[in-house]
């Protein structure tokens, strides 16, 4: 849900500094907006699907718009892109934790809604580099990037639980106590993959290439691209 409200921030803040970028970077960086555009494009037809069907969420929606226009209209072209690189990193660990619980997390999920997450993921982990090689060479401070990577991940762990609370209304299992016993769990064992990783991206040499990768989604976009 937050996707679509996240997404073009980042994509605006990098398309902000790519006259400042050489090549390889420069196209890396253009292709990689083009990338994250089209994630937009597909979560904001997933959202309107998801709000006609439960209109309390246009709270959230709003919500959500009015908080990311903030950061935008307060923040620095370079602060920005210190965002982008942040929200990559975070995404990252999503996608690494999601990884090795999909059977869990996703088993018994409506397809459409399955593969679309999935496919994000996939292309987290592709192109989790580019934001942070772009935030480093516009000469970006570690420090600031620590800062931004932060706030990216206190605006998903909030607007994660709102709009997950709001969907346990709508669905009618708010007071269901199992509910939030796995909720609790699952966000319990995000965090703590989370903060370690974090506390590691924000060191100085750290490079997110460091990290290795998930088999998973080699596996999964393999069998979704079908033959070549």
């Amino acid at each position: 849900m937050l996707m679509p409200y996240a997404e073009p921030f980042v994509v605006r803040s990098i398309k902000a500094v790519v006259d400042r970028l050489d090549e390889p970077l420069r196209s890396a960086a253009v292709a990689y907006a083009r990338q994250e555009g089209q994630h937009h494009a597909q979560h904001r037809r997933f959202n309107d699907l998801v709000v006609a069907r439960h209109p309390v969420l246009r709270l959230n929606e709003r919500w959500m718009g009015r908080a990311y226009r903030v950061i935008e209209r307060r923040s620095s072209p370079d602060f920005g892109v210190a965002f982008a690189a942040g929200f990559e990193s975070v995404a990252y660990v999503a996608a690494r934790w999601v990884a090795s619980r999909h059977t869990t997390l996703l088993g018994g999920a409506d397809p459409a809604a399955r593969d679309l997450f999935l496919w994000h993921l996939a292309e987290e982990v592709e192109h989790k580099s580019v934001a942070f090689e772009v935030h480093e060479a516009i000469g970006g401070r570690r420090f600031r990037y620590a800062v931004a990577m932060m706030l990216s991940a206190f605006l998903l762990a909030w607007f994660s639980f709102a709009n997950t609370l709001a969907m346990l209304a709508v669905t009618g299992r708010i007071l269901n106590p199992l509910a939030h016993l796995r909720l609790l769990f699952w966000s319990i064992s995000f965090v703590f993959d989370l903060l370690p990783a974090m506390a590691v991206s924000a060191m100085p040499g750290h490079h997110p290439r460091d990290l290795v990768d998930p088999l998973f989604f080699d596996l999964w976009l393999a069998e979704h691209r079908g033959p070549q």
